[in-house]
């Protein structure tokens, strides 16, 4: 057991870390006064000054009823972060204040590990049967009763975590509005903020394409960015409005950023993923020669993308905010979204263009109106810009308010409780479970 440390001592629970504590978690690193640690699985990244242990993401399918079976992976899940939780008591590291996001059910032992800790669970989503994601497209229709349960008992975690938590902390008011009255009163909106300083215009931008042809802002760009190309994030739609585009924009270049994995929704029926899904309804409409699925980018790459755009596109269910539109419009691009209730608490007729999520030829209208007139939206350009800089800047703005939330939770002073923490669980078995203190190669943190 290491002597215990006067400072205040914090633990990042992700298992995709740094992912949403990312910009927390470095200006904390930054500090002297603080001591950070971090569990995560197999795909968490390290970061400087945080020492981070990865847990095995547990195999195997669920036993359990289908009503029950997330919530068993949960538990199982929650059982590997309770090993890595030990190794942490034994190198002396008892924490002061937890964040945890609670959507995989890694909040499950914290409290009976620490109970002495304070816990800010990171409330991302509540899942409802109506009036979001669920059941929203008509094309793919909502499950019948069987499915609804199942859908409520995803909360399962999340409840458990909300009624232990000290306090919650969502991204934006829709994504707050989501969860129950009951718990609203400990649930603060900060967004994890956007970098404004890296993600800003540049003119003097450009992105070579496999194909070897370079891309300025000189060209007609339109961009399209997701984690992965699906349904949820609006993909079928913007296939469907590519013909027109084309068609009414001969010289417009398509850039299409996204994976070809599912991280919401349903695979398609006859097709590997959805990109081939699309391909198959519209392609023989597109020209392969200005249609460009670049996959997953590396960060520089994005970016380039982002900065050359002369209209970027970005379509949602009524779901989880991505960062890549606050993203497009910090780097100034003119935005065409749809017009959701995530969307709306962002975008507006100021500092973009809203349209409606199911019609793909009003898509095509708004994206080739700014194409034929781009200097008509150039004060939509610098508002959207703007809107970021105001509200969701990292470094002027979120992180402010987050370590006011945390002096709120530690103290002014960040005195500890460790001294009366007492480990509750016993240790029986141990996973594979290694301590990380130096860069490593991984996956980035989750962009969604």
């Amino acid at each position: 057991m290491t002597e215990t440390s006067s400072k205040t001592r914090i633990l990042f629970v992700h298992n995709n870390f740094p992912a949403q504590f990312r910009n927390i978690a470095q200006e904390l690193a930054s500090r002297s006064e603080f001591e950070l640690a971090a569990i995560g699985c197999e795909t968490a990244r390290n970061l400087p000054g945080v020492k981070l242990a990865r847990y095995r993401t547990p195999a195997g399918e669920p036993s359990a009823h289908a009503f029950a079976r997330r919530f068993e992976h949960e538990c199982r899940r929650a059982e590997q972060v309770m090993y890595a939780a030990t190794d942490l008591v034994d190198a002396g590291f008892f924490p002061d204040l937890i964040f945890v996001h609670v959507g995989w059910g890694e909040n499950l032992p914290l409290k009976s590990l620490f109970p002495q800790a304070k816990t800010v669970v990171y409330c991302e989503f509540f899942y409802r049967t109506s009036g979001q994601d669920y059941g929203f497209d008509p094309e793919f229709p909502a499950s019948g009763v069987d499915g609804r349960i199942e859908l409520d008992a995803r909360n399962a975690a999340t409840l458990l975590g909300l009624a232990q938590c000290d306090r919650g902390l969502s991204p934006t008011h829709w994504q707050f509005s989501t969860y129950p009255d009951e718990f609203k009163s400990k649930i603060a909106v900060i967004h994890e903020g956007v970098d404004t300083e890296a993600l800003r215009p540049d003119d003097n931008a450009a992105l070579t394409l496999p194909t070897g042809r370079r891309l300025t802002r000189r060209d007609k760009v339109v961009t399209y960015c997701a984690r992965n190309l699906e349904p949820t994030r609006g993909f079928h739609i913007f296939m469907r409005a590519l013909p027109q585009i084309l068609r009414r924009q001969p010289e417009a270049q398509v850039l299409v950023v996204g994976g070809d994995g599912v991280s919401y929704g349903r695979r398609p029926s006859r097709d590997a993923n959805w990109k081939l899904a699309m391909l198959r309804e519209v392609g023989a409409q597109l020209d392969p020669g200005r249609v460009h699925f670049l996959g997953r980018l590396p960060h520089d790459a994005y970016l380039s993308a982002l900065q050359i755009s002369s209209v970027h596109t970005y379509l949602t269910y009524p779901f989880v905010l991505s960062w890549s539109l606050l993203e497009a419009m910090s780097c100034g691009c003119a935005i065409v979204a749809s017009d959701t209730l995530p969307v709306r608490e962002v975008v507006n007729s100021r500092n973009g263009v809203l349209t409606p999520f199911f019609s793909p030829d009003i898509l095509a209208e708004n994206v080739c109106s700014i194409l034929e007139a781009p200097e008509a939206y150039e004060a939509r350009r610098i508002a959207a810009r703007r809107t970021v800089e105001s509200h969701y800047d990292a470094k002027k703005v979120c992180i402010p308010k987050t370590m006011e939330l945390i002096r709120s939770l530690v103290g002014a002073t960040g005195q500890s409780a460790r001294g009366k923490q007492e480990m509750l669980a016993t240790r029986e078995s141990k996973t594979n479970v290694r301590w990380i203190e130096g860069p490593v190669n991984g996956t980035a943190g989750g962009r969604k």
